[in-house]
């Protein structure tokens, strides 16, 4: 019988069974490690080591109430209350292809127009990520991905680097998209950098409609989070930077 299990092979049993949402049941362990003592002593040491990825950010000013729940290790699972409905469409793009659960009430002054809460939600996203991530132990660091949606294609590359920086490329041929300003895009993304803390690049390569052109970013870029935020099972302990932080 096996001894040992590969690093691999506990990081998929970890992995598995923090998505379940619970401590694993002794028939779980049991199932898993097939009944060796010495694989349940072990993949029980790694879980009571592992730390759950997830966070909850309350933001409240005199202009937005902001509420967020994530949890990374998710299955995109997301509910919305924003009463921005283009955005919220957006945002599910985001849990169902970066596979995160995400949960955002949101109120502010939308009497006025939806600039601060969009800004609002973009920070305390941001803020979410950089809280359930905590050192960034074992993550890959770096995501990328194209995503084409008909006649448009959007790149997003991005790095939780530790370092906030946005470059944002996509022109939309209207201004609004339903009641939605697609200024409004650059706003949210800025919020989110900047409290994410993570090297943001966002390119439209090509595109005509303005809806396409906003959810293939928004696809790709969760996408991007999807792969950079993984968990890379030869380095769970050690943080993917040379000067050992982020």
């Amino acid at each position: 019988m096996q001894t040992r299990l590969s690093k691999k092979i506990v990081s998929d049993a970890i992995k598995t069974l923090k998505q379940q949402g619970n401590y694993p049941s002794i028939e779980k362990i049991w199932n898993i490690t097939r009944g060796s003592k010495q694989l349940i002593a072990q993949l029980k040491k790694e879980i009571e080591n592992t730390v759950i990825r997830s966070a909850n950010i309350q933001r409240n000013t005199l202009e937005t109430k902001i509420n967020i729940q994530i949890h990374l290790d998710g299955d995109g699972k997301s509910k919305f209350e924003t009463g921005i409905p283009f955005l919220e469409h957006m945002l599910e793009q985001v849990a169902k292809h970066g596979i995160i659960d995400l949960n955002i009430q949101a109120k502010g002054d939308l009497h006025i127009d939806a600039h601060h809460t969009v800004e609002d939600i973009g920070i305390a996203l941001g803020q979410a990520f950089q809280q359930a991530l905590a050192d960034k132990k074992g993550i890959c660091r770096y995501g990328h991905a194209y995503v084409p949606l008909d006649e448009s294609l959007s790149r997003v590359v991005l790095d939780f680097s530790g370092r906030p920086g946005l470059e944002f490329h996509a022109d939309f041929p209207r201004a609004n998209i339903g009641n939605f300003e697609t200024n409004l895009f650059h706003e949210f993304f800025q919020g989110f950098v900047n409290h994410a803390l993570v090297t943001l690049h966002i390119d439209n390569l090509r595109g005509q409609n303005s809806h396409h052109i906003a959810e293939s970013i928004f696809k790709a870029f969760g996408l991007a989070i999807r792969m950079a935020i993984d968990l890379e099972p030869r380095i769970l302990n050690s943080i993917p930077s040379t000067k050992g932080s982020l």
